[in-house]
């Protein structure tokens, strides 16, 4: 079955795209990315900090059974604009890369249908190409998580 989210890394540019339409009011979908225990839920990881604001910022961590912490990213939102648009930072704690600048819009298709386009922007394409080396599996994760959005979200109706 082809996967519903769609990631796009074009030759010799330093940006990913990723697209995803979704059967769920453009309110929900909003609300999967910006309310901490929606988020903790379908992403699997724990929310240390979201401020859901201009200028606010947020913490994602993910740990073992013994409590060893494996993953670690944070940043900042830069723009904020409800059942839109949510532009911010981000950053591995502990990893080789550098920041990453991320836009994520959200669009209604109707009552009941939205879509996510999000564009991650690299400092440079060679950056984007390693880090889509180590992410070998990133369109996969990327779309099992998206799918749990829907599962999760989608009882909220």
């Amino acid at each position: 079955m082809e996967p519903k989210t769609k990631v796009n890394a074009e030759d010799g540019k330093q940006d990913l795209r990723i697209t995803r339409e979704f059967e769920l009011p453009v309110e929900l979908l909003f609300k999967a990315y910006v309310e901490p225990q929606i988020v903790e839920q379908w992403m699997g990881t724990k929310v240390i900090k979201l401020e859901s604001k201009k200028h606010g910022g947020w913490k994602f961590q993910t740990s073992d059974q013994e409590g060893n912490v494996l993953f670690q990213a944070n940043g900042v939102i830069h723009e904020f604009i409800p059942d839109e648009k949510i532009t911010r930072t981000f950053e591995m704690e502990g990893a080789p890369f550098e920041v990453q600048l991320e836009y994520l819009e959200f669009t209604k298709i109707s009552d009941d249908r939205s879509k996510l386009d999000m564009q991650i922007i690299y400092r440079s394409n060679d950056i984007r190409d390693q880090m889509l080396k180590v992410g070998v599996g990133m369109a996969k994760g990327i779309n099992m998580a998206h799918n749990r959005l829907e599962e999760i979200v989608s009882k909220l109706k």
